[in-house]
């Protein structure tokens, strides 16, 4: 595939179009322990699923996922600012990210807030397929500054719009700049680069790559990036729509690969949030660390200027290095919001210019959405971002955003995990994918 000639060429990738039309019957993962956290309110909104479009106009319930502090205090500016412009008051009901996602089928279907945090791709269309969104194509009529590409993100199956997106960030290999130039590493081009650069570090007393799982999805992005790089962006997402078996030799010579890579990644990694590991990078003990833009926030000052990445390696001359993980962030809203006039004023200004330039100003872990926010406030590496994203020729969102959400819950995650802790019987491990995706995708 060539090269994209526009921002709306490169963003349209973002939505693969062969997992559009796939069942969406089964519910989602975790569901079956979400009661007793219903009843505790860890995850219960403040909307009323028997409510209309009328309620306090003069407030308006967040459901938000944005639990770690530098997210949180962004989602709290930017609410501020609404309030200011609009006089409205935004209470926010921060959940942590794992329990919120975990949990986000019964949430729905029980009293949500009136507006809540999500993802685009196929997790937006999911719960816009089974009726648990509301139709916010008002809402886009009142928005300026995104292309098609980004609409076409937002748009369920039925043709409307349920999604506001407000950001987005790529994946990629961090590292600290000053660190590499006192040890005189160079960036790798190609997988026998990244190997030998490895065998460096550890030679130094370094941890190669950082590396995590504890919460179950970072792992995914290891899994993308050698998958897009050995098989290519096509096989990558018919994978994901459960249209290439796992048991092929294709999927095999990914674990293959990612065995050989694994002696190279932080010991004991399924004990490890991705802030702990984020944490090792900054504090110099880990040499690199495959993750999203958003490593950034653990990081400030003089170290955030540090911090530096490059693109994966390339790993069969044939298909390159161009294709990443690229996943957006936004907002979705209730069914039956408490306030739906409130709720929609909410969201026309989460899709503002004015709420973009809040976040860019006090968030250089992301990418806004919005092409009328001033990007000219963007860090060094919030450029190099921007860039490396116009400059892909294929865009995936994420593991668990490019299929179905139970089969990544109830099938990946822990197959992932089995695979870090134990890599030798990797046949076995494609066979049971194989047997339960069969399972699920036909459900």
């Amino acid at each position: 595939m060539s090269r994209p000639r526009s921002q709306a060429e490169y963003l349209a990738r973002l939505v693969p179009p062969s997992v559009a039309g796939l069942n969406r019957r089964s519910l989602l993962a975790g569901a079956a322990g979400a009661g007793a956290l219903l009843g505790t309110g860890l995850l219960a909104g403040c909307g009323d699923s028997d409510s209309g479009s009328g309620g306090d106009a003069k407030s308006v319930s967040l459901g938000s996922n944005q639990s770690d502090p530098k997210p949180k205090d962004v989602v709290a500016k930017v609410m501020d600012g609404f309030k200011t412009s609009s006089g409205v008051t935004v209470n926010i009901n921060t959940v942590d990210h794992n329990t919120f996602q975990e949990n986000i089928n019964n949430y729905l279907q029980g009293k949500p807030d009136d507006v809540f945090t999500w993802f685009a791709g196929y997790r937006m269309r999911f719960f816009a397929a089974k009726g648990l969104a509301g139709d916010l194509s008002d809402v886009w009529g009142k928005l300026d500054g995104y292309s098609e590409a980004f609409k076409k993100a937002s748009t369920g199956d039925d043709g409307k719009q349920y999604f506001v997106p407000a950001s987005y960030y790529p994946w990629a290999v961090f590292y600290r700049k000053s660190v590499w130039q006192q040890r005189g590493y160079q960036v790798p081009k190609t997988l026998d680069d990244l190997n030998t650069l490895g065998a460096q570090m550890k030679k130094d007393g370094l941890n190669p790559i950082a590396f995590a799982d504890k919460d179950g999805w970072p792992a995914m992005g290891t899994f993308d990036i050698l998958n897009l790089r050995i098989n290519g962006y096509q096989f990558h997402i018919d994978l994901m729509a459960g249209k290439e078996a796992w048991t092929s030799d294709k999927v095999k010579k990914v674990f293959d690969t990612w065995a050989g890579l694994l002696p190279l990644h932080q010991p004991d990694s399924l004990g490890r949030t991705w802030q702990e590991a984020a944490q090792s990078l900054q504090q110099k003990k880990s040499g690199m660390y495959l993750l999203g833009l958003f490593v950034g926030q653990q990081f400030s000052g003089a170290d955030l200027e540090d911090l530096d990445f490059f693109t994966f390696p390339e790993v069969d001359s044939t298909i390159g290095a161009k294709a990443l993980d690229a996943p957006i962030d936004g907002y979705m809203m209730a069914r039956k919001p408490k306030s739906k006039d409130a709720a929609e004023k909410l969201l026309t200004y989460l899709g503002s210019k004015e709420a973009a330039d809040i976040t860019v100003k006090n968030d250089p872990s992301t990418l806004v959405a919005n092409s009328g926010a001033n990007t000219g406030a963007y860090t060094a590496l919030q450029k190099k971002a921007a860039e490396l994203v116009g400059s892909a020729t294929e865009i995936a969102q994420f593991l668990d955003r490019d299929t179905r959400p139970d089969f990544a819950s109830t099938v990946m995650i822990p197959a992932l995990q089995q695979f870090i802790k134990d890599p030798k019987d990797i046949s076995g491990l494609l066979t049971s994918i194989e047997n339960q995706k069969k399972s699920i995708f036909t459900s």
